[in-house]
């Protein structure tokens, strides 16, 4: 068995998360979230910023690792136990442009129930469910605090 480990994204801006689809010589691949292969000398954090700028041509800012998602799959050669570690992460803008070399035919933003049914895999909704709830507390808390902060004003 080969071990591989991968990090990536969950990638909201404006309350939307950012999918890409795959489409392997017009066969049906899936949506997924953007991840990929840590490079030597690279850091997780490096690794997942790296590969959601590669795949999705949108630009990422790490807010928090949110965890872990295991699996096996029979590789060409060996079957491959693969880690893909996830960060939430925010964009700057709805910009993205799918890297066509991975066969990503597509790539947008969805709400939350949209991406959490198109997604294929069943671990990349939970992580989704898992950050998405990760980034509603830390927006919640962020308007309690700044309308807390504009009544000691008055």
């Amino acid at each position: 068995m080969v071990e591989a480990v991968s990090c990536g994204g969950v990638v909201i801006y404006k309350w939307k998360i950012l999918l890409l689809y795959k489409n392997q010589n017009g066969r049906y691949m899936g949506w997924v979230l953007p991840k990929g292969t840590v490079e030597e000398g690279e850091t997780y954090r490096q690794t997942a910023l790296r590969e959601v700028k590669e795949e999705s041509g949108a630009s990422g800012e790490i807010i928090k690792y949110v965890g872990k998602t295991q699996y096996t799959f029979k590789g060409s050669e060996d079957t491959v136990s693969k880690t893909v570690h996830w960060y939430l992460m925010s964009a700057n803008s709805f910009f993205c442009k799918p890297q066509s070399e991975e066969y990503f035919a597509d790539a947008g933003f969805y709400k939350f129930h949209e991406a959490y049914h198109l997604l294929k895999f069943n671990d990349e909704r939970q992580i989704l469910k898992k950050a998405y709830y990760e980034y509603s507390e830390m927006r919640k808390n962020k308007e309690f605090l700044k309308r807390k902060f504009s009544e000691k004003k008055l």
